[in-house]
């Protein structure tokens, strides 16, 4: 059980990474449950009320907010504070359970959401510029945005498009987990092998190791795994659905860490990977050795639980109608994996929507790949809605 005390207030950093000069951690208490860690850039002095609008970044799986670590200083030097937490069930964020068999409850994302709101409030503000989300942090800004419109006054969709909460009825389709089954090389969607029992164990206890493990799974993610060479689908009939990697579309027999391990770069090459050196890997590696995967695959299990879909549906119909930008890497399957979705973002689900960038040289890490182009994106952006 991760947990931790639930007094109000903050706490001085407790982090020993190595982050750039100008980014502090700490922790913010009492937040929905959670003591939150978060990164900070252009924070106020101490005991100060806010006086910059804030920027509000949301990581995916499995990341942390120190994926954040090279866009906070530009977006602060904008004139922003720059916020950047450990999500529920991630890093040194605690009050939440690691058990597999623990109540999902607190995972789905209306919870996030409220868990986002509380962070907001709590640092002194009453609205965001931007609250900006990657991989799953992608739906969790995207609902922030559509529930709270008032407080989070436009948002950014990073690698992983939103096509709309469920629809009322729900629409038929979706992933074919049956046709996948039955192809002649069995297959099982990466989603479904992330709701077993089994597969936080697979990634933590792998022979590898955890360090190992993650540098296969974000190289064969990336820019650098020369296969990635994505292009939209034309529905989610199995057989179409398997012409992806196997990181998305495994083989029924392998977990996760079997699946990326081939894939391990080799010392000359992770000696070259400037956008992920082995200690910034490290601070990954050290925190899920410490606490598993199994909070962050949560997440994945509460996506495909009958009671919190239908839950969602109460807002069927309703868009997002502040400002929205979507970012991903030209070599990111992130951006087709749902197919039509990234065309529904576009034309139905966003009624503001100011552009999609798929930006070259990136795979799904984006904001660490190119963090470059991506400041500069997100700065633009933000220019151009605060005008």
């Amino acid at each position: 059980m991760m947990s931790g005390g639930q007094q109000a207030g903050v706490a001085s950093s407790v982090s020993s990474m190595s982050l750039p000069e100008g980014i502090r951690s700490r922790i913010v208490s009492g937040i929905n449950g959670l003591d939150v860690h978060v990164l900070e850039a252009g924070f106020p002095e101490a005991n100060a009320a806010p006086v910059r609008p804030a920027v509000l970044l949301l990581h995916g799986f499995p990341e942390l907010a120190y994926s954040w670590r090279e866009v906070m200083l530009p977006l602060a030097e904008a004139g922003y504070h720059v916020v950047a937490p450990d999500q529920r069930g991630y890093g040194r964020t605690i009050g939440w359970s690691d058990h597999y068999d623990a109540e999902l409850h607190p995972f789905r994302m209306l919870n996030l959401v409220r868990d986002a709101l509380g962070l907001v409030f709590a640092l002194g503000h009453q609205q965001v510029a931007a609250v900006v989300g990657h991989d799953f942090g992608s739906p969790v800004a995207a609902w922030c945005a559509l529930l709270r419109p008032d407080v989070f006054r436009s948002v950014v969709l990073m690698s992983a498009p939103f096509g709309g909460p469920p629809s009322l009825p729900l629409a038929p389709g979706g992933v074919d987990h049956a046709g996948l089954a039955a192809l002649a090389r069995s297959r099982v969607h990466y989603q479904a092998y992330y709701s077993t029992r089994a597969a936080n164990a697979n990634m933590r206890d792998c022979p590898e190791g955890v360090h190992a493990f993650l540098r296969a799974y974000y190289h064969m993610k990336s820019a650098d795994w020369r296969e990635n060479r994505p292009y939209a689908l034309q529905s989610f009939a199995a057989s179409e659905l398997a012409s992806m990697p196997t990181y998305y579309i495994m083989d029924a027999k392998r977990g996760m860490a079997e699946t990326v391990a081939p894939h391990l770069p080799g010392a000359d090459a992770i000696a070259i990977c400037h956008w992920l050196p082995e200690a910034a890997l490290a601070v990954y590696a050290s925190q899920y050795q410490k606490n598993g995967f199994q909070g962050g695959l949560q997440w994945y299990r509460c996506a495909a639980e009958p009671r919190f879909i239908a839950e969602m549906q109460t807002w069927a119909g309703r868009t997002i109608d502040v400002p929205a930008l979507f970012i991903a890497g030209d070599c990111d399957w992130g951006t087709y994996q749902k197919p039509g979705e990234f065309e529904k973002m576009q034309t139905t689900a966003c009624t503001d929507f100011r552009g999609a960038h798929l930006v070259k040289g990136a795979g799904h890490w984006v904001q660490q790949e190119q963090p470059e182009a991506v400041s500069q994106l997100l700065r633009s952006f933000l220019a151009a809605v605060n005008a």
